[in-house]
């Protein structure tokens, strides 16, 4: 075995460059003769542009530009593409309005940038954007999506979508499902929100423009989970008309990205054009209260969706109605998260013959909505999860019979869904049932009565969640051996917290055999390899690391004709092991870094250092499974809740690094209890953005995070060479529905017959009060 390889929980060895001060951070980067950027926003939703003043602000000290949308349309700056094109329902269209970069004409949300000043110090730059005078126009804003489709209701694009609609899309077969409904024993119905989330990344975003006339080059630094995907975003917009080899874009260290940061702001653009026009680097840093109005939010949808049983409680259709938060202009991939990102996840595990899902995206007066971890899965599980735990409470069987008659069985692998996946793996009933057992299912009414005698209403909550991860695109990575004999990796998707110096320095340690601290990973920097990916959808391992083995085991094969010859044998006859070629069947052998020295000395040029080159497109995605049961306890007085057991089962193929792999679910755990329990954005009637900073936001801290049982079952998935599905978006699926079940089981019997998130204590203690003191009917256990 390779010490610190594969399946070793190997201590990251990223943490003591990042715990000690010497990570590289956007705010730590600061290039010669560089200038500050600080935005005017918006204070309006929606709001007409009468003309802005910008002459006081440029005549401020230490102002170098004072830019407006006039100025970007001068320079022919286009506008932020949304490259999210669906498929939408027969009959309708998807409708795309354009996002500029500054807007000159109409705001449609809060925080809309206007004008762009450019000094000396981000401090002038702050006091002279106080002087820029904008003649606003307010209009009505609506930010309720029910609302905003009302005849008459404000159109925020009323020449492309004049009844605020982006789009209607479908999946499934309607008729089918309508036939299920028909023949149906009993069907039962759950409403349910989503609510709206702000990412809140330890460090905000931010972007560095630099533009060299001297040879017409290109750079931008920023903070990213993808060099190639902005630059590829770029080259679609301001740059598209500049050759790929002059735009350069580099990724340093990221602190936090949930898929937030994963797009292209109008900032980045703002800052590499005011670059080109002011003749100097451009820098922009975002403040934490700029980040709850111009970061894009997340989830905000609101959900319609039906069971149909037949007399033995079998599922046999399940239908669904969404209406989803778009805000006021598209995000980059905006349309494609409650859509195509989480196509196949509404019926979860479960063998459902026939559904049908619609979702209808809606323009609102509110800041765009885009991916955030699990992106589109999470809703998915959310909606499924729920129903069945309704489904279980009014038919008597309870949150887990009722899972067991319609979990897919391991006997049915691969599994080919309704809704067009084929989930390869996977074992869902030993999960369950381990689950199940690992929380002491049994013990519960013990704990129950305790809690009550201490005055708290206790209760339990199950889910099982199922997710697609792990899939296309490509992740390119690039091995070299170095004339230190250290190992370069180049992979290009970009590490935001993840670990990703730790995983993929364990999968080449274990592969070629070399020493782990060997083993250096570069990633973030469109230089280094011409071609490239980005992090997002727990795909960085199970695609980039499936492309490093891949490169691994190239450089392998071509080691072998040099072994030989050092070895004086035939090719054919070398066998590798634990880093060493040695004679089959002898104790003849010479280690790789041999090899590496050899090959040097007999190369020269481009090719004197031993690499190799692997570009892994995976054909199909994997499906990481899970059950979460938890318990809370419930003052009744105060609505306060608190999860006092927490035990999770998980199935995620192929384990890389225990410790790593430990430390995802927990932080993704945190993020869905944060959801269930603390978060919630909130705008009031115009428009204004109510919860726009941590005074009134509810971010989840450290002690109201649980304790979680933890383990896992082995099932390795057929779909990539390593065996292993994501994780790092399981734990954000899994937490809601399973912490929402418990907290609705445990004020059920005082009559609430609805809980939706974040359960707050204000709005727990509001559903009790309002609630009639009587037993909810069909109570299961």
């Amino acid at each position: 075995m390779v010490q610190f390889g594969v399946g070793q929980s190997v201590v990251r060895k990223e943490d003591q460059r990042l715990l000690t001060g010497a990570g590289r951070y956007i705010d730590d980067i600061n290039l010669p003769n560089q200038a500050h950027a600080v935005f005017v926003r918006s204070p309006h939703a929606n709001a007409r542009i009468g003309g802005i003043d910008t002459s006081a602000a440029a005549a401020a000290a230490g102002v170098i530009a004072v830019l407006t949308a006039a100025d970007a349309e001068a320079d022919g700056v286009p506008p932020i593409p949304c490259m999210a094109e669906i498929a939408v329902k027969e009959g309708t269209t998807q409708k795309m309005p354009p996002r500029p970069v500054l807007e000159g004409r109409q705001t449609r949300n809060a925080g809309v940038a206007v004008a762009m000043v450019v000094a000396e110090t981000a401090a002038q730059a702050r006091d002279a954007a106080e002087l820029v005078e904008v003649d606003w126009e307010p209009q009505p804003a609506v930010t309720d999506m029910h609302d905003a489709m009302k005849p008459g209701a404000p159109a925020l694009w009323p020449d492309d979508a004049p009844d605020n609609v982006a789009f209607v899309w479908v999946d499934g077969d309607r008729g089918a499902t309508e036939a299920a409904f028909g023949r149906a024993d009993r069907v039962v119905t759950l409403e349910l929100v989503n609510n709206r989330l702000v990412a809140n990344s330890m460090e905000p975003r931010g972007s560095i423009g630099q533009y060299d006339a001297a040879d017409g080059t290109w750079t931008l630094y920023n903070t990213s989970q993808g060099a190639h995907l902005n630059k590829d975003m770029l080259m679609a917009c301001l740059l598209r008309d500049v050759e790929p080899d002059k735009v350069r874009v580099l990724c340093p260290d990221v602190g936090g990205g949930f898929g937030m940061k994963a797009f292209l702001y109008p900032e980045t653009v703002a800052v590499l054009w005011a670059a080109k026009r002011v003749g100097r680097p451009v820098k922009w840093v975002n403040d934490r209260s700029e980040s709850f109005l111009s970061d894009c939010h997340s989830r905000d949808h609101i959900t319609t969706v039906s069971a149909a049983l037949d007399k033995d409680c079998k599922v046999i259709g399940l239908k669904a109605e969404t209406l989803a938060n778009m805000g006021g202009y598209l995000g980059n991939f905006g349309p494609y998260i409650p859509t195509v990102a989480g196509k196949g996840m509404h019926i979860g595990a479960y063998d459902i013959p026939a559904a049908y899902v619609e979702v209808t995206g809606v323009f609102t007066h509110t800041v765009s909505t885009d991916a955030y971890r699990g992106a589109g899965r999470p809703e998915a599980a959310y909606m499924i999860e729920r129903l069945m735990d309704k489904v279980g409470r009014e038919t008597g069987l309870g949150p887990i019979e009722i899972r067991r008659r319609n979990l897919v069985k391991a006997a049915q692998m691969p599994y080919s869904s309704v809704l067009g996946l084929t989930y390869d793996s996977g074992d869902f009933q030993r999960n369950l049932d381990d689950a199940v057992a690992d929380s002491d299912w049994d013990g519960y009414d013990a704990r129950r009565a305790d809690s009550a005698r201490r005055g708290k209403l206790r209760g339990r909550g199950l889910a099982y969640y199922i997710e697609v991860c792990g899939g296309a695109p490509n992740v390119p990575a690039l091995l070299r051996f170095e004339a230190d004999d250290s190992v370069t990796a180049i992979i290009t998707t970009q590490s935001n917290g993840q670990g990703h110096e730790t995983a993929y320095s364990q999968i080449i340690a274990e592969r070629l055999g070399v020493p782990y601290e060997k083993v250096n990973i570069r990633q973030g920097d469109t230089a280094w390899m011409k071609t490239g990916s980005f992090t997002g959808g727990s795909r960085s391992v199970p695609v980039g690391g499936a492309a490093a083995q891949i490169a691994a085991d190239e450089i392998i094969e071509k080691g072998k004709a040099i072994a030989a010859d050092l070895l004086e044998a035939a090719p054919a006859d070398i066998e590798f092991h634990e880093g060493r070629y040695a004679i089959a069947g002898t104790d003849r052998s010479t280690d790789i870094f041999a090899v590496s020295k050899a090959w040097r000395e007999r190369h020269s040029g481009p090719d004197s250092l031993l690499s190799a080159y692997a570009d892994f497109a995976p054909e199909a995605a994997t499906f990481p499974n899970g059950c979460h049961i938890v318990e809370v306890e419930v003052d009744p007085d105060s609505g306060q809740v608190e999860i006092v057991r927490y035990t999770i089962v998980d199935d995620f193929g192929k384990v890389i690094n225990p410790k790593l792999l430990t430390g995802q679910v927990h932080g993704g755990v945190g993020q869905g209890v944060g959801q269930a329990l603390y978060e919630g954005t909130v705008y009031d009637a115009d428009g204004q953005l109510v919860t726009g900073s941590f005074m009134d936001y509810g971010m989840p801290r450290a002690d109201y995070s649980p304790m979680i049982k933890f383990r896992w079952n082995e099932i390795p998935c057929t779909t990539n060479p390593l065996g292993i599905k994501g994780c790092g978006e399981a734990g954000t699926i899994g937490a809601p529905p399973a912490v929402i079940n418990a907290v609705f089981d445990a004020v059920a019997d005082r009559g609430v017959d609805r809980i939706e998130m974040p359960a707050t204590p204000l709005s727990v203690w509001q559903a009790l009060q309002s609630a009639r003191m009587r037993p909810a009917a069909g109570l299961c256990r």
